[in-house]
């Protein structure tokens, strides 16, 4: 019985997602290549560069709270997503000067003297409050656990809060036109109607419940393959003036072709459309879509793809209707040198957030998986009359 449902299941999510691939795959964008491309004037600090300890850094968000910025990051002793890989923030009140990091959160033991993982997971504030994410999972890939600490000052913070969702998220809960929290994972896109994001947090994905158990960087390949699907993770989204939730997904490993995919929600995040690949360039990285003030849409990633992995330049691409980013700008292209080889380090610009504040865009990004910076610019920059 439980072989015919699974066929039924795939079945429907073929069907319906072909009557609307027309429609989901028009969101592409048009860079080809950073010749010709208008650099933004920039201004950047940065916010961690390790001596010779706690080499590896990654996973960064970023927040403005009350008087203060507040960057979290995950944070290693050598390489990626190693036993004692613990969270830390750091503040700053200028942009220009940041505090020292301190640690939100160190990880539970798995075994003897072996230590978990933990994974930074971004930021949500209500009222004079701001929530802290984290995940933590155990050396093996296994029991997977989001989350949450709180604070009203940005310094001082609660004891963890388990949200009770197997899920490492890829960024922090974002409000969609409901009022809902959908946190972006790997496949999973947990949501909730607690506004303060905290409770009754709801699992959600385009794979059949049957087909996995927790949602962390390990866990998307074995549900991939069994839908003839390539290796589908860290989404992010946006949503249109029609209600659609539009999840674009990064393709890694093996199935990287270069492209972004894409699943939709008509239904506030309910339900998911079986993922199609998009129009829309990808160098095999993490990124972040949302919206300007003047309600244009707007990415954060590295589109190209004539150097796989490399994660240069960093490009803010803008689109006035979410279908085409054809307004293209290079963020920042500069290089980094990396002091200590680690366990995957590499990436000139690693897994961008962003955040709109007071007339800037700031963007924080990790540096070969070993620095922090970030960087900010004007957003009267960015022209209106330009087409899409």
């Amino acid at each position: 019985m439980e072989d015919l449902f699974k066929i039924f299941y795939t079945f429907c999510l073929l069907f319906f997602s072909m009557k609307g691939i027309s429609q989901q795959t028009r969101i592409r964008n048009n860079y080809s290549t950073e010749t010709g491309i208008p650099h933004l004037k920039i201004e950047r600090q940065m916010i961690y560069r390790p001596d010779s300890a706690w080499m590896y850094s990654h996973h960064a968000s970023i927040a403005h709270f009350k008087d203060r910025f507040i960057a979290i990051w995950s944070n290693g002793l050598i390489g990626e997503d190693q036993p004692g890989q613990r969270v830390v923030f750091a503040t700053s009140k200028d942009f220009f000067h940041w505090s020292k990091p301190k640690v939100l959160a160190n990880p539970s033991l798995f075994k003897n003297d072996t230590l978990n993982i933990l994974t930074a997971a971004g930021f949500h504030q209500f009222h004079d409050t701001l929530v802290a994410y984290y995940g933590e999972y155990s050396p093996h890939k296994t029991n997977t656990h989001l989350w949450a600490k709180v604070s009203t000052d940005g310094e001082h913070w609660s004891a963890a809060k388990d949200m009770h969702v197997p899920v490492n998220p890829n960024h922090g809960p974002e409000k969609i036109a409901s009022d809902r929290l959908i946190i972006s994972g790997n496949f999973t896109f947990p949501y909730t109607d607690d506004y303060r994001g905290l409770s009754g947090w709801k699992m959600s994905s385009f794979y059949a419940d049957s087909l996995y158990k927790e949602d962390n960087p390990a866990t998307f390949y074995a549900p991939a393959a069994k839908n003839n699907l390539p290796p589908l993770c860290e989404g992010s989204f946006f949503q249109t003036d029609d209600g659609v939730i539009h999840m674009l997904l990064r393709v890694t490993g093996k199935g990287w072709k270069g492209r972004l995919w894409l699943t939709e929600s008509k239904d506030n995040g309910v339900h998911w459309s079986f993922p199609v690949e998009t129009g829309f360039t990808d160098n095999d990285s993490k990124f972040h879509f949302g919206r300007l003030p003047g309600k244009r849409f707007y990415y954060v990633g590295i589109p190209d793809t004539l150097h796989h992995y490399a994660r240069t330049p960093l490009v803010l691409s803008l689109s006035t209707d979410g279908k085409l980013f054809g307004q293209n700008y290079i963020i920042a292209d500069q290089p980094y040198t990396l002091k200590k080889e680690g366990l995957y380090k590499g990436g000139q610009y690693g897994y961008p957030h962003t955040i709109i504040y007071n007339g800037y865009m700031y963007v924080i990004i990790s540096r070969q998986k070993e620095a922090i910076e970030v960087i900010r610019f004007k957003l009267n920059q960015l022209k209106e009359n330009r087409k899409d």
